[in-house]
């Protein structure tokens, strides 16, 4: 069994994803072919915004936008605590500080009420200035948007929204990738719409942002290559990789998304009163990039673990550690009480196969091992 069955999806579409790196093999245009820009046009009409600007990874993604904010030594960037590193990493990366929000435990996403009171301690003590947000889309879900955008507007901030694991995903049918001033996504293969090695993209429906992200992914360009107008970074997605992805992404609106929330309909089903299950608001719709339980314990979420890997099965724990104790940032001061739910999270969670490509069999399989499990082990 797999947990994210990349296998399965190239067989299903090798014929079209052989085809289509032929072709870009045969014209041997492997940086900035027509591609790259068809599949950025398909992605900002499915997202529903006027510009994508596709780069070299998620990482990249959210780095430029910082670029181009002028993000610097000094400003505060509001980051959830449970999430990847690079959500973090790429504020420090700037020389300015990641100021760490707790998260709510049912939709593993920012703690809104917590965000507003980490903005305004940190308008009080008077040492930052706070300049923007960064919510995730984690897991596949749609971060609360509606009022992370009220907070922003009330205190004259910026929002980046991390759709690295959102994309397809949706809030009252509006796409995520949608949210806010500007907006990133990743390409890693894992990720709901994967390619084939590293990529990534931008979404926005600011016009001058665009142009000047388009000039800083390519060394500052200006008119052309060898006009270098500002300085920027070299960070592309390659040609072989765009024609993946526009196959991918024909197969993700298809029936990739609606396949994956019938696999989460599913799990539900044959794991609610067992475990505590993934909890989708009303009104939102995720991509589920991960279908993550909670346990009680980190002791019984680390003995269903091993007892899945007895069987063949693989699970993941996203993530072991917390933002606020990664040692990059052990130089910021941080009071732990301030993490309760992230610091739980981190003891509890374990992410289940989860992919469009997922038999009945084997998530009857799944279940009917972790069924078993807590009804002979019941209290930790």
């Amino acid at each position: 069994m797999e947990f994210r069955d990349l296998k399965t999806q190239y067989q299903k579409y090798k014929q079209e994803i052989d085809s289509a790196i032929i072709e870009v093999l045969t014209k041997a245009n492997y940086i900035g072919g027509k591609e790259v820009k068809e599949l950025e046009a398909q992605l900002a009409s499915y997202v529903g915004v006027k510009h994508c600007i596709t780069c070299a990874n998620g990482t990249d993604a959210l780095n430029l936008v910082m670029m181009a904010w002028n993000i610097k030594e000094g400003d505060a960037i509001f980051v959830p605590d449970f999430t990847f590193f690079s959500t973090g990493e790429i504020v420090s990366f700037r020389g300015a500080t990641p100021v760490f929000v707790d998260v709510d435990r049912k939709t593993f996403n920012i703690d809104t009420t917590k965000l507003e009171k980490a903005i305004i301690r940190t308008i009080e003590e008077g040492k930052l200035a706070p300049k923007a947000i960064i919510p995730v889309d984690l897991f596949g879900l749609p971060a609360n948007f509606e009022e992370i955008e009220r907070i922003a507007k009330k205190y004259n901030l910026l929002v980046l929204e991390d759709g690295a694991q959102g994309f397809g995903g949706n809030i009252n049918g509006k796409m995520a990738c949608s949210f806010g001033n500007a907006a990133t996504t990743s390409f890693f293969p894992a990720k709901p719409l994967g390619c084939y090695g590293d990529g990534g993209a931008i979404f926005t429906n600011n016009d001058e942002l665009a142009e000047l992200l388009k000039s800083l992914k390519i060394h500052g360009k200006g008119d052309d290559k060898y006009d270098n107008v500002r300085i920027g970074v070299n960070s592309r997605l390659d040609t072989i990789q765009a024609a993946i992805l526009k196959v991918k992404l024909s197969a993700f609106i298809n029936h990739e998304l609606e396949d994956v929330n019938r696999v989460f309909r599913l799990y539900n089903e044959r794991l609610d009163g067992i475990v505590e299950i993934p909890f989708i608001p009303e009104g939102y719709y995720s991509s589920f990039a991960q279908y993550t339980i909670k346990l009680k314990s980190n002791e019984q979420r680390d003995a269903l673990q091993a007892k899945l890997k007895e069987n063949g099965i693989p699970s993941m724990i996203y993530y072991i550690k917390p933002m606020h104790r990664q040692g990059a940032f052990s130089y910021l001061d941080f009071d732990d009480k301030d993490f309760e739910v992230t610091n739980e999270l981190c003891d509890t969670v374990l992410s289940l196969p989860m992919h469009p490509y997922l038999i009945e069999e084997d998530i009857e399989k799944v279940c009917n091992i972790i069924n078993d499990f807590i009804k002979l082990q019941p209290i930790y």
